[in-house]
């Protein structure tokens, strides 16, 4: 059984929902960042981690797309076009939200106050605003990549929830509509119900 190391508060919620996705079982071991928990599994005390057997893997994203090459679900084969523009639109996902979100919390707070910039977030919301404006002209189906749900679709919702809990400005309606009904999702509902466990 896999064990996931993190919260549903943290990048961990992608990897859960990924694993409820897939329907495999897991045990949700609860560990805030650079906690003592945390660097029982990882030394830099980053979160998620997931461990299979005894190998140990990190990195919310990459752990994402190990299971799916696992399983054989939530992804195009490796080796292919399809996958290749899953991969860029993964890619793509992580330099325009999630680093721009991470950069945001840094600047609110995870950095000590004298190394914050609070005026950068002004900044990094309309870099954020711009993104989600050309991520919703790419929506060309139900998912990111067409007819079926991939690797790409867990992150940019999770991306777009972390937006609204940091005070982004809401995504146009287009892509608010297409965020919503993945989270009516029984995977996600699972996810989620896993914080109030």
């Amino acid at each position: 059984m896999y064990k996931v190391i993190g919260g549903v508060k943290t990048r961990a919620f992608r990897v859960i929902w990924m694993l409820e996705e897939l329907g495999q079982p897991y045990e949700l071991i609860p560990a805030g960042p650079r906690s003592d928990e945390a660097k029982q599994y990882n030394p830099t005390g980053k979160v998620p981690a997931l461990m299979d057997s005894d190998a140990l893997l990190t990195d919310s994203v990459a752990i994402m797309q190990y299971l799916a090459d696992k399983h054989g679900m939530l992804t195009a084969p490796a080796g292919t076009i399809e996958r290749a523009q899953q991969d860029a639109m993964l890619f793509w996902l992580i330099d325009e939200f999630d680093a721009v979100l991470w950069a945001a919390a840094k600047h609110s707070f995870v950095w000590p106050e004298d190394m914050r910039v609070p005026a950068i977030k002004d900044s990094l919301k309309a870099e954020f605003a711009r993104s989600a404006s050309v991520l919703s002209e790419r929506l060309k189906g139900p998912f990111l990549m067409g007819e079926k749900i991939t690797v790409p679709d867990l992150l940019a919702v999770h991306c777009l929830n972390w937006s609204i809990g940091a005070g982004f400005a809401p995504v146009d309606e287009r892509l608010a509509s297409w965020a919503s009904e993945l989270r009516k999702r029984d995977a996600f509902k699972a996810t989620r119900a896993r914080d109030a466990s």
